[in-house]
């Protein structure tokens, strides 16, 4: 058995385990006011997301000058459709000591992914409910989580073994260390002002547009693929057009209210926080690991998150998760993430829209009686 597979899998089941202790009490703790600030996790998210591509311009640098246009130096240890990498003649011809580029290659982003993924989610998390993320970001589940995808992450980077792997591992455990400082740091500076959560409509399409956006960086810089970014700045730019408009009418319009939308924002809130911990060894283990576990372990935290309002989502539930279903049908994605995430954001804007529905329904009917 390869020592990848009972590694993730033990780390399903701990980082589960720890997150239905632990998210509970998160969710409930009212933190203490800090120091105010205007620098959130979008703007540390944007500045990662630009070392990242600047660390692959270095990339193309290093390969270019230093080998000679090769990539064969370390394509030969990994899968296939890594290390596209653009030609960029004018920098490289003048950049001074390119020998000097090589942790470029792998190092640098094994520092960077663990902050791009947990800055991400709590970005997530603030879009939806600001009071949220800063109970969340300020709880033992961001050392818990960082801690389970490190683990998830150094699994992988062993079972695709290649000359930087000992050099990555090192990098991630430091990563891991401080990125939990760095994202309590930023929850400690909100803004004290309350906002109300967010629709769960505009979260949905939020949903969407962050996870188109880290759709697009997976195919691309991720991989080390900068050449083919071309294809994807269209779903970029929609993305991002999406997160603008959803802030912009969220100032404009009022979010509905009634029963079952607060009871479908608190759901989704519980499941966030739930699957914080676990999440990135669900998603690994299931390629990687045990599927099956990956499938229960999901389940369970799903089913944690839904149970106290059950019956009163119940039937948006079902004609949500009929509406997912047919869009994993119907218009399927080019892979399992890209499906998942149209199939998911449809089951989420059905089951919202039906919420919303039922709600103005009931108070037409209370009024009239």
């Amino acid at each position: 058995m390869r020592p990848v597979i009972p590694l993730l899998d033990g780390t399903v089941v701990v980082s589960t385990v720890a997150a239905l202790l632990l998210a509970p009490g998160a969710l409930r703790r009212e933190p203490r006011p800090g120091r105010e600030g205007r620098f959130g996790p979008e703007g540390a998210l944007a500045l990662v997301v630009a070392l990242i591509f600047l660390n692959q311009a270095l990339v193309a640098v290093y390969v270019q000058r230093v080998k000679g246009g090769s990539t064969a130096f370390i394509t030969r240890y990994l899968p296939p459709g890594w290390f596209d990498v653009p030609r960029l003649d004018r920098l490289a011809a003048h950049f001074p000591a390119p020998e000097l580029l090589a942790p470029s290659v792998l190092r640098v982003q094994a520092f960077l992914e663990l902050p791009l993924v947990l800055l991400t989610f709590v970005a997530v998390l603030r879009r939806l409910d600001r009071r949220l993320y800063v109970r969340v970001a300020r709880s033992p589940l961001i050392p818990l989580a960082a801690a389970s995808y490190t683990v998830a992450f150094c699994a992988v980077e062993w079972d695709l073994r290649n000359p930087y792997t000992v050099d990555d591992i090192l990098l991630r455990v430091l990563s891991g260390a401080v990125t939990p400082v760095l994202i309590s740091s930023l929850a400690r500076r909100e803004p004290a002002e309350h906002r109300p959560p967010r629709s769960p409509l505009l979260f949905a399409l939020d949903l969407w547009a962050y996870g188109q956006l880290m759709l697009v960086l997976y195919d691309t810089v991720l991989l080390y693929d900068l050449a083919r970014i071309g294809g994807h700045l269209p779903s970029a730019v929609a993305a991002l057009t999406v997160l603008a408009a959803t802030r912009l009418v969220e100032r404009r319009v009022p979010s509905p209210t009634g029963p079952r939308v607060a009871a479908l924002t608190g759901t989704i809130g519980r499941a966030l926080a739930l699957f914080l911990v676990p999440a990135l060894a669900i998603r690994y283990a299931g390629t990687f690991g045990t599927p099956r576990l990956a499938g229960v372990a999901g389940l369970v935290v799903l089913g944690a998150a839904v149970r106290r309002d059950t019956p009163r989502l119940l039937p948006a539930a079902l004609a949500g998760a009929v509406v997912g279903y047919a869009v994993a049908r119907i218009a399927p994605g080019p892979y399992y993430e890209a499906t998942l995430l149209r199939s998911a954001t449809g089951a989420l804007l059905a089951t919202a829209a039906l919420c919303a529905l039922l709600d103005t329904t009931r108070t037409r009917l209370v009024v009239r009686s």
